[in-house]
């Protein structure tokens, strides 16, 4: 199991408590269903995107760089890597995706 939460739930921002709370929880849940499934051979980890480049975020944010966000196709293969037997010893991490630097 991979769920998505967003690389802003690590900290608190201003103006976006809600979606940094809900984030959070996102990660919070995946690591006690990790704790909880673990045992029987699940894994469950968590990916955490920056801005992702869809359409919707472009007009949203027309002065931002979308070359360093996250491509789409970039953060599905993360996502199919933690789904995948090479992940199997990756149990109920948050793991950053934060495209180019």
């Amino acid at each position: 199991i991979v769920t998505v939460g967003a690389y802003s739930a690590r900290q608190g921002l201003a103006a976006m408590g809600a979606y940094t709370a809900a984030k959070a929880s996102v990660i919070r849940l995946s690591e006690a269903m990790s704790a909880e499934l673990r045992e029987k051979n699940i894994n469950v980890n968590c990916v955490l995107p920056t801005v992702i480049d869809t359409p919707q975020n472009r007009t949203a944010m027309p002065d931002a760089d979308p070359a360093r966000w996250v491509a789409p196709a970039d953060l599905a293969q993360v996502i199919l890597f933690l789904a995948s037997d090479a992940a199997r010893a990756v149990h109920g991490v948050a793991l950053p995706v934060t495209g180019l630097s």
